[in-house]
């Protein structure tokens, strides 16, 4: 319990405790976001750590000089390409017996298989805009044996385009006075829309399923 309240003041304060980070640790600063983006994309059992709104407040500081914001961006660009690759790596060699893995959540295998039947390579991209489904779609592109060579070039624009979307959006926008003062807003507000794909996909598959059984039910004697 401790631990999930933890988080929630972490995402919706993100900005102070960004801002302590810097203070305390200077230049260290953009090693740890390395290592955050990194863990968050790279390792299938860290789909809770911030991602999107992580890079926003980054790219915040960076408004304000703290942070060199192409330096930030290219850093975090490789470690998006680089977690995505590790976890792909993973996945692959691990094959079917991921499902037979405890820790691992068989739900969000089964969400993230279906986000791929639905979209095929394009998974890859799109995934990277969708929490926790961005964590476990790599992995699973791994299990499923997905050509290197293809996963590679959905993962590098996709990780490309992820970290320069938010990093700009809060360069450009993030010290404007409103988003300032209702900061812990902006991140709700981010994370709402960046569920929006899987609360659609959930919606159809619901839609689909009830018709489905309206089919059946008519073709039954």
């Amino acid at each position: 319990m401790e631990q999930i309240k933890f988080l929630i003041d972490l995402f919706l304060h993100l900005d102070e405790y960004l801002a302590g980070i810097i203070s305390n640790y200077g230049t260290w600063t953009y090693a740890i976001l390395f290592f955050v983006i990194f863990m968050e994309t790279g390792f299938v059992v860290t789909p809770f750590l911030p991602g999107d709104s992580l890079l926003f407040a980054a790219g915040t500081f960076a408004a304000l000089g703290s942070l060199n914001v192409w330096f930030l961006a290219g850093l975090l660009m490789v470690a998006a390409v680089g977690g995505d690759a590790v976890n792909y790596t993973i996945g692959h060699y691990l094959g079917e017996r991921a499902y037979k893995i405890k820790w691992i959540k068989k739900e969000y295998l089964d969400k993230t298989h279906a986000f791929f039947e639905k979209h095929g390579g394009k998974a890859i991209f799109l995934a990277r805009f969708v929490p926790i489904v961005r964590t476990f779609a790599p992995f699973v592109a791994g299990i499923g044996k997905m050509s290197y060579g293809y996963f590679a070039t959905y993962n590098v624009v996709g990780g490309i385009t992820w970290v320069a979307t938010f990093t700009l959006l809060g360069y450009f926008f993030g010290n404007l006075e409103f988003v300032k003062k209702n900061f812990e807003f902006v991140i709700v507000a981010i994370i709402l829309i960046s569920v929006v794909p899987m609360f659609v996909e959930w919606w159809k598959a619901r839609r689909e399923s009830k018709t489905e059984k309206v089919e059946v039910k008519a073709e039954t004697p």
